[in-house]
Formats: C-alpha cells, structure tokens, sequence
C-alpha cells in the first residue's frame, strides 16, 4: 500500500527540515512523494499507477502521499503550485522534482535514472 505522510511522519520518515538547512535523507531506501488532493482529475489518474508500481517494486523504495489540502505547510516547503507534483528521492543526492500526471513508463525511467531502482 501507498503510505500516506503527515507533517510529523515526513519528518521523521523523509526530511527535517525543522533541524536540517541542507537536504538530509531520513529513510533507508529510496523513495517518491505524490503531492495531490482530492479533486484533482490528473491526481486520480496517478493514483492507481502507483498502488500497481508499489506492488512491482514492493521493498525497493518507498512511494509516499502528501494531501495538499491537509498538509499545507509541506506544500509550501516544496513550493508546490500545480499537483500532481512528484519529488523523486534518491538514497544518496538531492531530490528531483517532475510535474504533471506521468505514464507508468516514465515512473519505470524515472526509478532507473533518478533512484538507482530497477524491478
């Protein structure tokens, strides 16, 4: 299943950025973070993707939501002004951020060249 992140978790399972200035990675292994809300249509579109990617990679990484509308201060950390937006977290490295409903083939791509993931 695909977790869904509050303040409090993201913090604890993603960044702090309460006690960190610069990019540190709390997990252990790589992961992506689907920020959306509810009534956005392209979100829907997303959304099961996911849920089929999750049980593809099962323990590879880690695919995260954010409800924009529920956890407005992440959203603003990230500048999120337009969802679905997608934050790729390497193990190692800076995040990447895509915008906009993606194939199942560019989450694959993206897994690959960002993540270091691979079936």
């Amino acid at each position: 299943m695909v977790e869904h992140l509050t303040l409090a978790s993201f913090k604890e399972k993603v960044f702090n950025f309460e006690n960190n200035k610069d990019w540190k990675f709390e997990g252990n292994k790589p992961c992506i973070i689907d920020f959306y809300a509810d009534w956005c249509g392209p979100c829907k579109t997303v959304a099961p993707i996911l849920e089929e990617l999750k049980k593809e990679y099962g323990d590879k990484l880690e695919i995260y939501k954010i409800n924009t509308e529920e956890e407005k201060e992440l959203s603003s950390v990230f500048g999120i002004q337009s969802i679905p937006s997608l934050l790729f977290v390497p193990q190692e490295g800076q995040p990447q951020m895509a915008q906009g409903a993606l194939s199942k083939e560019s989450f694959k791509q993206a897994f690959k060249e960002v993540l270091g993931v691979s079936e």
